[in-house]
């Protein structure tokens, strides 16, 4: 029986548009009023999940920033596991030696040094997901990270790396030049200290060894008296894959990458299809 439904955001519970379709909405409703605890798991930062989470009045616990950070259903932080000041330091080097943008998150906010770059890459990412889906609506919908102050620009990354007060959670890089990623990837993963993974072809996410979402999703069940035989993950992309290889039933949605497919139990429909309402309904 299934206890905790754990359920990634961008390419699972989101639309290309960044709307969580009505049927995913009710099915949330639904297994919570049946004693199941679901918990987000997501790459993005509290800020970012919450935003797009209140507008449709979804509220649970948060598993953030592929799990530097969990918070509660009240937004309490429960735990967090930053980068070392270092690591970050040297993992922001090898990306700007590698011609690499990328954004980085914290305990204070997400931070980028160009919001031109990070709104063109995301629309491009957007649309080459889901071809399919207007451009001008997923133009608007990467524009409010920035309109909205969910990411704010600064001149330069150094203060982060040597102020006590900011602790690095991710680093978030965005390349569609293959070999540019390929070369930093090789770089990156030989620092000590530091996981690397994606959450689609042109990006990689540098976090904590401990920052992964399996290992914060076993954390929090065993916190809430529920094993990892009783829970379902459901998710897209690699960062997903530390959880649903734990979890004791694990759901690739159908936009998944067929990889990412083959190592899980079931596959649901797409996220443009509500996806997850349909692998939720299935275990109610």
């Amino acid at each position: 029986m299934i206890k905790c439904i754990a359920i990634d955001m961008d390419g699972t519970l989101l639309t290309a548009t960044q709307q969580i379709p009505a049927g995913n909405i009710k099915a949330i409703a639904d297994a919570k009023a049946q004693g199941i605890e679901v918990v987000i798991a997501t790459g993005r930062s509290y800020q970012e999940a919450t935003f797009v989470l209140k507008e449709a009045g979804v509220e649970v616990p948060i598993i953030c920033v592929n799990g530097a950070e969990v918070r509660s259903i009240q937004g309490e932080v429960l735990s967090s596991n930053p980068l070392m000041k270092e690591s970050a330091r040297e993992s922001a080097m090898c990306l700007i030696e590698n011609g690499v943008y990328f954004e980085v998150y914290t305990n204070n906010g997400t931070f980028t040094t160009d919001s031109d770059i990070g709104v063109s890459i995301m629309v491009d990412i957007f649309m080459s997901a889901n071809p399919d889906a207007p451009l001008d609506k997923v133009t608007k919908a990467a524009e409010v990270r920035f309109n909205k102050g969910l990411i704010k620009k600064i001149d330069s990354y150094d203060f982060l790396f040597e102020d006590n007060d900011y602790q690095i959670y991710k680093l978030l890089a965005f390349s569609f030049l293959e070999n540019r990623l390929d070369t930093a990837r090789k770089s990156l993963i030989e620092l000590e200290g530091v996981n690397v993974t994606s959450s689609g072809y042109e990006n990689l996410e540098i976090t904590s060894l401990k920052a992964q979402k399996g290992i914060a999703l076993e954390a929090f069940t065993k916190a809430n008296g529920i094993s990892l035989k009783e829970t379902m993950a459901i998710g897209d992309n690699y960062n997903d894959l530390s959880m649903m290889k734990m979890a004791g039933r694990s759901v690739a949605m159908g936009n998944a990458d067929e990889q990412i497919k083959e190592q899980c139990d079931i596959v649901t429909l797409t996220n443009e299809e509500s996806g997850v309402a349909k692998a939720i309904r299935d275990i109610l």
